[in-house]
């Protein structure tokens, strides 16, 4: 099993109250990996990243995305240097890209990271 379907199936299982859709890129270069819903009735949708080191790869596609949709967009990482997840608003995305993992995110740990979706 490659590492961010692993990522997604951890992610699936700890937040059981948002209902999360997962996207293939059929659907268009960029999209997201997931549609997600909460209990709020609000959209968003979050890219899944594993990191190899300090920095996060986005595809010029993926950039494009979150640039044009700057808002309920998320970035979602794992790396094996951290023990907790990062999240990063997709309006960030050029400086995620530019910084790596040490650009401060917008929640860090599961557990935050869950309320702030369960939130929106």
């Amino acid at each position: 099993m490659k590492p961010e379907t692993k990522f997604w199936h951890k992610v699936k299982k700890f937040m059981p109250e948002i209902s999360f859709t997962r996207l293939e890129n059929l659907s268009g270069f960029g999209t997201p990996d997931l549609l997600a819903y909460n209990k709020k009735h609000t959209f968003f949708t979050v890219e899944l990243k594993v990191a190899k080191g300090n920095s996060v790869k986005l595809s010029p596609h993926q950039i494009s995305f979150h640039v044009k949709h700057p808002h309920n967009t998320f970035i979602l990482v794992s790396s094996a240097l951290y023990k907790d997840e990062k999240l990063y608003e997709g309006s960030r995305c050029l400086e995620l890209v530019a910084c790596g993992l040490r650009l401060e995110p917008l929640r860090s740990g599961l557990d935050l990271i869950y309320n702030y979706f369960k939130r929106l």
